[in-house]
């Protein structure tokens, strides 16, 4: 049964600002989409657009929470490497939401930011499935199989967000994709 009434169209005005939100911040940047920008982008007062959300730093996170869900793959479909770089492809379009996640990722490692819990549990659940799908790849032969599973998918996450704050400073220099499959060519042993 589908939501009705007030609650339904709260469900959906948040939807909206962050769907919103998303464009405005990869058009202009972290530090160019304000508050106020994104109220008047979906027709609400600030408050208002607070009012869905608590605080900034809440709209902020609920933000990073809607790309993921809209960047989201089905690990069926596609091994590890295939994942990791379309996703990577993905973010280089993007500079403003990139520019958002590291910004957001670096103050949240402080346990009093609102955030904090969110990447915590992000990245818990990130390294368990990157370590699921280092296991498959290593049956099927994709990845080196004396690598440890876990190491590696740490070691994923950890090159991906440096190579991403690297290319912030420095787009026209930085491949993140031929880094990464480097990474992977290197970790299944064709060191291509």
């Amino acid at each position: 049964m589908s939501a009705r009434g007030p609650y339904a169209k709260g469900i959906a005005k948040r939807a909206e600002i962050l769907d919103t939100a998303l464009r405005i911040i990869a058009r202009n940047g972290y530090s160019g989409a304000t508050v106020k920008e994104l109220a008047e982008a979906v027709g609400l007062s600030q408050p208002g657009l607070l009012h869905y959300f608590g605080t900034k730093e809440a709209l902020f996170t609920e933000v990073i929470r809607r790309r993921d869900e809209v960047d989201s793959v089905d690990p069926q479909e596609i091994g590890p490497e295939i994942g990791v770089i379309g996703a990577v492809e993905r973010n280089a379009a993007e500079p403003g939401l990139v520019q958002l996640f590291i910004s957001f990722a670096a103050a949240a490692t402080e346990s009093a930011h609102p955030s904090h819990e969110f990447f915590g549990q992000r990245y818990a659940f990130l390294r368990d499935f990157a370590a699921k799908g280092v296991r498959e790849a290593q049956r099927s032969g994709e990845i080196a199989p004396d690598l440890d599973p876990d190491q590696l998918a740490i070691m994923i996450f950890a090159l991906i967000d440096g190579l991403q704050m690297q290319w912030l400073y420095d787009p026209e220099s930085i491949d993140m994709t031929a880094v990464l499959r480097t990474f992977f060519s290197i970790v299944s042993g064709r060191n291509d």
